[in-house]
C-alpha cells in the first residue's frame, strides 16, 4: 500500500469521520501542482486558500534558456548538475523545439552527469542518457560534497537552477575554483494577479490560517517579499513564530524561512503526500483539548470538536472562544472579551451577540457559563482544575 492509499485509508476511519484537517484552514503557496495539493488537503477536510505566489515562464519562450543551451552545446562543460526532475524533462522538451534536442542529449552523453535523487535520476534515463551518480539522499548538500571531494578547480559545471540560485551551492563551487555556468531552465516571476496573495497574507496575519505549505524557496521568498512590500513583514513573522505553521516539501524551500527564525515543518520524503500527511498529524496535535462540562472540547482552527462531532464556528466565536481558552475555568471580563472581537467598538453588546452564537454553534450551550455582573467563563471539568489553576 502507497503512501496515499495510506492517507485516504486513515482520513476516513470512524473516529476521524470529519476528517483530520476538518476546521483548519491551510494557505496553498504553489503554482505547480497547486491543485493536487489542494485535492489532498480538502480530502481531509481542510479549507483551502489558494494564493500561487508566482508563476512560472513556459520553457519554450524563455529566452534566457535558450542562449544557456546553445552556450553549453557550443562550448562542452566538464560536469553537468539535473536538480528537478521536471526541469530536466522540460529542458529536454524546450531543446526539442528549438531543433537542438539531439545536439543538447549528444552533448550531455559525453559529460559527467550528476542527478539529484531519484526522481531526477529517472528523467535522465527517461531521455536515454545515463547518470554518472546520484545520492539516495536527494540532497544537494551531498551533491556539493562529493563535486568538492573530487576537486573542481578549473572545471567547468553547470548547474540546473531551480528559478533563483542554489543557496550556497553555487558560490562555493565557485570559491573551489569551478566556472559555474548556470541554467534557468525555469523562471519565476510575480503572479499576474497579486490579490490573491494579498488576501492570504490578511488571512495570515488576523488568524484565519492555521498553516502556510510551501514546495519551492521562491515563492517562500516572494510571500516574505510581498509583505515587506506591504508593510506586514513583522507581522506575518510573527504569526508564523507562533500560530501558524510553516510546512515545506524539504530543506531547501525552508531556506527562506529558515533564515528569517521560522521554525518549520518538513516530511521525511519530499513529496506532497508525505506532506499533506504531515500536516494531518501536526495541525490536530497543535489543537487543544480540554474537558468541559462533562465533555471533550478540542479547539481547532476554524472550529471545535465536541465529543467527536465536528461544530464549525464563526470568526467572532472563534476569538471569543480562544480568548476564554487562555485561562480555562478562569472568569474573563465582557471588556476583555469586547477586546478580543475584531472591529467591534466599544459596545459590550457586541459581547453578548456574539457569544449567543458561539453558544449555538457549539450546540452545548453548558459548555460556557455566565458570571452574573463579570463575564464569562468555559466550565471546565472540577478534576481539571488544578491542572490549569497557575495557567
Amino acid at each position: 500500500m502507497d503512501e496515499e492509499q495510506q492517507a485516504t485509508q486513515q482520513a476516513t476511519r470512524p473516529e476521524q469521520a470529519h476528517g483530520p484537517l476538518a476546521g483548519f484552514t491551510v494557505g496553498v503557496t504553489a503554482a505547480r501542482r497547486a491543485d493536487e495539493l489542494g485535492a489532498l488537503l480538502q480530502r481531509r477536510g481542510a479549507s483551502v486558500l489558494h494564493a500561487p505566489a508566482l508563476r512560472i515562464v513556459p520553457l519554450a519562450d524563455d529566452s534566457e534558456l535558450l542562449v544557456a543551451t546553445k552556450e553549453l552545446i557550443d562550448h562542452a562543460p566538464d560536469v553537468v548538475v539535473a536538480t528537478t526532475a521536471i526541469g530536466f524533462r522540460g529542458w529536454v522538451e524546450a531543446a526539442d523545439g528549438w531543433g537542438l534536442g539531439e545536439d543538447l542529449l549528444g552533448r550531455l552523453r559525453g559529460v559527467e552527469l550528476l542527478a539529484r535523487g531519484p526522481k531526477v535520476k529517472g528523467a535522465v534515463r527517461a531521455a536515454g542518457l545515463t547518470e554518472e551518480w546520484s545520492p539516495s539522499s536527494e540532497s544537494m548538500a551531498e551533491v556539493l560534497e562529493r563535486l568538492l571531494d573530487e576537486g573542481v578547480q578549473g572545471r567547468r559545471v553547470a548547474v540546473q537552477l531551480h528559478g533563483e540560485p542554489l543557496p550556497g551551492f553555487v558560490e562555493a563551487l565557485r570559491e573551489a575554483g569551478a566556472e559555474v555556468v548556470g541554467v534557468p531552465v525555469y523562471r519565476w516571476l510575480p503572479p499576474q494577479d497579486i490579490g490573491p496573495v494579498d488576501r492570504l497574507l490578511d488571512a495570515t496575519v488576523s488568524g484565519g490560517v492555521d498553516a502556510l505549505t510551501f514546495t519551492s524557496a521562491p515563492a517562500a521568498q516572494a510571500l516574505l517579499r510581498r509583505a515587506e512590500e506591504r508593510g506586514l513583514e513583522a507581522e506575518l513573522l510573527a504569526a508564523l513564530h507562533h500560530d501558524v505553521l510553516a510546512a515545506c516539501v524539504g530543506p531547501v524551500t525552508a531556506v527562506p524561512l529558515q533564515a528569517r527564525g521560522v521554525d518549520t515543518v518538513q516530511p521525511e520524503r519530499f513529496r506532497l503526500g508525505p506532506l499533506v500527511q504531515l500536516l494531518c498529524k501536526e495541525l490536530p496535535a497543535r489543537a487543544r483539548t480540554l474537558p468541559i462540562a462533562g465533555h471533550q472540547m478540542q479547539i481547532r482552527g476554524q472550529a471545535v470538536v465536541v465529543d467527536d462531532e465536528l461544530r464549525p464556528v464563526p470568526p467572532a466565536g472563534m476569538s471569543l472562544l480562544r480568548t476564554l481558552a487562555r485561562r480555562p475555568g478562569w472568569v474573563v471580563s465582557r471588556a476583555e472579551l469586547l477586546r478580543a472581537l475584531p472591529g467591534a467598538g466599544r459596545d459590550e453588546h457586541a459581547v453578548e451577540t456574539a457569544m449567543a452564537r458561539l453558544r449555538s454553534s457549539l450546540g452545548t450551550p453548558k459548555l460556557i457559563q455566565t458570571v452574573v455582573k463579570r463575564g464569562y467563563r468555559l466550565a471546565l471539568d472540577p478534576a481539571a482544575d488544578a491542572k490549569y489553576a497557575d495557567i
